[in-house]
């Protein structure tokens, strides 16, 4: 069995945002700021996601593109302390 390093419970976006639900904390992310590629992708594409297994990040195939769970909620304390 894979340990869970976070549990992830909502991906979803809304225009340039992620918006994530992990550890039963809600995330915003600005694409603009975490990745040029996703904020420029077509909805179809961004909607075709996979999260790790371990919770560790979240893949997107189409795009090749990958970020870290860590990395989205540092950016988005960052975001709102702002």
């Amino acid at each position: 069995m894979i340990k869970k390093y976070h549990h992830v419970k909502i991906i979803r976006f809304e225009n340039q945002f992620l918006l994530l639900t992990v550890d039963g904390r809600e995330y915003r992310v600005d694409l603009r700021q975490q990745s040029k590629k996703l904020a420029a992708a077509t909805q179809r594409a961004k909607d075709n996601f996979e999260l790790s297994p371990s919770g560790y990040g979240i893949h997107w195939p189409e795009l090749d593109e990958d970020l870290s769970i860590d990395g989205m909620i540092t950016a988005a304390k960052v975001r709102k302390a702002g």
